[in-house]
């Protein structure tokens, strides 16, 4: 990664565009396909698409919904949600998607990776890691499903047994963190960064191109990724989908 990124993620539930907190309370948004024209228009990075219910519901992507969105996108395009095996990853590809991002499929079929990584390519496979702290001693812990499932797996050590077979790259996710927009927990992070050479995102918080800012500062060139920051303008919290202009960008760069 030769530069930082600047990412809008957005979750779809029934084919709708919706914001969460923590992980809870869906808020109907919009249409992802006018948001992905309107990104479209404001040259955004790249693109990130999740499914929040196909993991959790068994159920496989929706590649007509997908297929549509890509053919919209004139920016790299990373989706992830239900995605199980190599050949649906070889599918999503085959529709223009550049990053397939897998989560609860791989905690404990780490060889997944490798059969995905030889369909598609090391650098088109995204491993999801959705943390918070839990139990009496507030611990990092790795949770699936839509943060309902609290797994075994540490997930320092699991990002790094990742990284040891061959992860394209990482997207750090704080569930404690996620839709609050009271900044990124730098804290884990910093710990995922430090331990880490692989490519990392982090998402989780954003509140403000200063807390993107401040995240490209400290980390230097890495995945800045928001939400609540792309799709709501105001203390309100008006739907409003936006992005950094050019100039916003360059300072956000260029620190």
């Amino acid at each position: 990664m030769l530069r930082s990124r600047i990412t809008p993620v957005l979750l779809i539930r029934n084919n709708g565009l919706v914001k969460t907190v923590k992980f809870k309370t869906p808020k109907y948004v919009g249409d992802p396909l006018n948001a992905v024209r309107i990104f479209n228009e404001k040259e955004v990075d790249e693109l990130i698409v999740i499914d929040i219910d196909k993991s959790s519901k068994n159920q496989e992507p929706d590649f007509g919904l997908i297929e549509r969105l890509a053919i919209e996108s004139r920016m790299p395009l990373c989706y992830g949600g239900g995605i199980k095996t190599p050949e649906q990853a070889q599918k999503l590809v085959n529709l223009g998607v550049e990053k397939v991002a897998v989560s609860s499929a791989i905690i404990n079929e780490s060889n997944l990776v490798r059969e995905m990584s030889e369909a598609v390519g090391q650098q088109s496979i995204v491993a999801v890691l959705d943390i918070k702290k839990s139990g009496l001693l507030k611990k990092y812990r790795l949770f699936t499903l839509n943060g309902t499932k609290e797994e075994k797996r540490d997930p320092f050590d699991f990002a790094l047994e990742l990284q040891s077979i061959g992860i394209g790259e990482l997207l750090v996710n704080s569930i404690d963190q996620e839709g609050t927009m009271e900044g990124y927990d730098n804290k884990l992070n910093s710990k995922m960064r430090d331990m880490l050479d692989v490519p990392i995102t982090f998402l989780g918080g954003a509140g403000s191109l200063s807390d993107i800012k401040d995240l490209i500062e400290r980390f230097g060139p890495v995945g800045a990724a928001a939400g609540s920051l792309f799709v709501f303008k105001g203390k309100y919290r008006a739907v409003l989908i936006n992005y950094p202009n050019q100039a916003d960008k360059y300072l956000l760069y260029n620190h």
